[in-house]
């Protein structure tokens, strides 16, 4: 079997079969949409299907959605695919830290109660901005540790622009907006105006 879409057109026959299943997704990860049902269900399968692809945690079942070592491989090859992951894993703190250690901007997947963790948010402001789509991991902080100063300081020190997403109040504060001026000096435009002038 070859190809993502190889099982599309197979029979349904084919596609319940085990060992094809095993060998598609080997392949090509996101077979797993094509395959039964019941395969979709199947540990072993979407594991394989998941190692080859992470995005393909998406077409597994609800159940191995759930599942906190598949969900724990996925996010190791991609924080991202912590999208995928069950409403309860988006809120297992080491699931959530897994991820947002490899994509500081999969913290917008994660739990409110995440969001609001001041451990999880420091790891993900680490890392920062996501080169793709130019988003901060500060932009889905909770607002509370949007106005932390250390945590402030820390997404500023390496990417200055961060000044953007932090509270008002330490958009005043001298040395978070220095820091993030030494960092990038465009930062300035998101100081306060009472330090701008």
């Amino acid at each position: 079997v070859t190809g993502e879409h190889a099982l599309q057109h197979a029979s349904e026959e084919l596609r319940g079969d085990r060992e094809v299943a095993l060998e598609a997704v080997r392949d090509h990860g996101l077979a797993l949409k094509y395959i039964s049902e019941e395969l979709r269900g199947d540990r072993g399968v979407a594991l394989e299907a998941v190692r080859q692809d992470g995005l393909a945690l998406e077409y597994a079942s609800e159940e191995l959605r759930s599942d906190r070592a598949l969900t724990l491989e996925d996010v190791r090859h991609n924080g991202r695919w912590l999208m995928y992951a069950s409403e309860r894993l988006r809120g297992d703190r080491e699931v959530v830290l897994e991820a947002v250690r490899r994509c500081g901007v999969a913290l917008k997947y994660a739990s409110a109660e995440m969001r609001a963790d001041r451990g999880v948010v420091l790891e993900a402001v680490r890392i920062g901005i996501d080169p793709v789509t130019g988003e901060h991991a500060l932009q889905h902080a909770s607002e509370e540790l949007r106005g932390d100063r250390e945590v402030a300081l820390e997404a500023v020190r390496d990417h200055g622009l961060a000044l953007k997403y932090i509270s008002e109040e330490l958009r005043g504060d001298r040395g978070v907006a220095l820091e993030a001026v030494r960092q990038d000096g465009l930062a300035l435009e998101y100081a306060s105006e009472e330090l701008r002038s």
